[in-house]
């Protein structure tokens, strides 16, 4: 078990990722939610995926992009921090990346498959830490962070877009908003 941060191990920001993380085994929600979110994927109909539910918002294919490339910026800090890596890591704009990701470009079926690559990569990683590396902690985007706060932000992060991707974009059977 992975206990859950102290909000000293992370910015304020980060606390609304967080508190969407339920008591219990963080590990198993990352396994949990790496199915279920392939399974609502895979009911995407191909039309589907290019729906933005609003102008200058994310098609259903960039947000998975997004999913996936905050993942895997997240883990790499982990890793680094784990690893007792000092240098200070910079932030990133993720309003930058996704367009420069080109995911409208492919399947949501390819995106997807890439999403679930990191996550695989990303559980074994953290299953593969020692205990006494989850309280170490380094810089990242100038602020304090710990290799814990990351997996439970990763996990938040994910529920934070599929909720947003069931309840905007009418994703597993609910009404898109208006």
């Amino acid at each position: 078990m992975i206990d859950r941060p102290q909000s000293s191990e992370h910015l304020p920001y980060y606390s609304r990722y967080i508190a969407l993380v339920p008591e219990g085994d963080v590990l198993a929600l990352l396994e949990s939610q790496h199915r279920a979110t392939q399974q609502l994927l895979a009911s995407v109909a191909p039309q589907q995926a290019r729906h933005r539910y609003a102008a200058g918002k994310w098609s259903v294919t960039e947000v998975v992009g997004h999913l996936a490339d905050t993942e895997r910026i997240f883990a790499y800090r982990a890793l680094r921090f784990a690893r007792g890596d000092s240098t200070p890591l910079p932030g990133y704009d993720e309003n930058a990346y996704t367009p420069a990701g080109r995911f409208d470009e492919r399947s949501l079926g390819d995106v997807a498959a890439e999403f679930g690559a990191v996550r695989a990569a990303t559980i074994a990683m953290f299953r593969g830490f020692p205990r006494d590396v989850l309280t170490r902690s380094g810089v990242a985007n100038e602020s304090p962070m710990s290799v814990r706060a990351l997996v439970y932000i990763i996990a938040g992060h994910e529920r934070h877009h599929v909720g947003i991707l069931k309840e905007r974009y009418g994703i597993g059977g609910k009404e898109p908003a208006a």
